[in-house]
């Protein structure tokens, strides 16, 4: 395999292209000859790891001096395919780097796994198996080593009902990125080809973790959902019937006579799907809220019932 890639080649634009121009081209090649429009197409796939593996190095400022710098010196210097006998001849690097200990009659670069390990311990660079801070990812423990893994937080609607989501990586690199309905927190979504460049080609699997993001109504214990339901103290004393929004949409509850504050009144299968074809509960937490403001109406009615009423709340405190 040639070590050395024209990225410009690559993404067909020239070396002079702007950073929109580059980004234009990724979209467009990458719609082309993304997996999911070419299922089952090998070269396809091959073809989008190379699209992702150039962008990620031309739309990075840093990265695309470093290849504008040295790429050209890969090209002149004939290195050989095999990986265990990279020899130099007629070093370039003599003109850029007197004294240094490059120029002379030669480099051996057999020390080296290929070009960019070279390039990589020229620069003091941190390996991308480590950390790409660039991309904010960290190196996992997958298959590889260039394997990349980060979190992706979502709503709890979000994750009970799936759908496509678009995330940025890597300064201007945008994924679409598709959750299965009911995906529950720790769980992680594999991107194939879109995790670290492989400097022989292609790219590591890119694994986001998923995190919830605090909910104002619901929130998620395991496969069931809780709820706060504010119930007024009529409601509480009498019983209603209420409306409840749950994920799959709004349901009317009983309120049953003398409901306390805090009790739980159960909706069952109304929770997270558990991948057995069973789901979670779906859990309505009552809290009872007093009114603030009353009408001269309102306040005459519980005078009297202060008046009339037989509850005592503190007998149980009475010696």
């Amino acid at each position: 395999m040639q070590n050395f890639k024209d990225y410009y080649k690559i993404l067909g634009v020239s070396k002079t292209a702007t950073a929109d121009e580059v980004k234009q081209a990724y979209r467009r090649l990458a719609r082309k000859y993304h997996p999911d429009v070419n299922p089952n197409d090998k070269a396809a796939e091959e073809k989008f790891k190379d699209i992702n593996e150039a962008y990620e190095v031309l739309s990075d400022p840093s990265k695309r001096r470093q290849y504008d710098q040295f790429g050209q010196y890969y090209q002149q210097g004939g290195f050989r395919s095999s990986r265990d006998a990279y020899t130099y001849s007629s070093s370039p690097f003599s003109q850029d780097f007197g004294g240094s200990g490059f120029g002379g009659s030669g480099v051996d670069f057999s020390q080296f796994d290929d070009f960019q390990d070279f390039i990589d311990q020229l620069l003091g660079r941190v390996r991308s198996q480590t950390t790409d801070r660039s991309s904010g990812f960290s190196g996992s423990s997958g298959n590889t080593s260039y394997d990349a893994e980060a979190t992706i937080q979502i709503s709890i609607p979000e994750a009970f009902e799936g759908g496509k989501r678009r995330l940025r990586v890597g300064g201007d690199r945008v994924l679409e990125v598709n959750i299965p309905p009911g995906i529950t927190p720790g769980k992680r979504i594999r991107l194939r080809g879109q995790g670290h460049p492989n400097p022989n080609g292609g790219a590591g699997d890119l694994y986001l973790k998923i995190e919830l993001k605090d909910h104002p109504f619901y929130r998620l214990e395991g496969f069931d959902v809780y709820c706060d339901l504010p119930i007024s103290p009529s409601e509480a004393v009498l019983g209603a019937q209420v409306e409840v929004p749950t994920l799959d949409g709004v349901v009317k509850l009983r309120i049953p006579p003398g409901m306390q504050p805090g009790r739980k009144l159960r909706l069952a299968e109304r929770g997270f799907p558990k991948g057995n074809g069973e789901r979670g509960d779906f859990y309505v937490v009552v809290q009872i809220h007093l009114p603030t403001q009353i009408s001269e109406e309102e306040r005459e009615l519980y005078e009297r019932l202060q008046r009339v009423q037989s509850y005592d709340p503190r007998a149980t405190l009475k010696l």
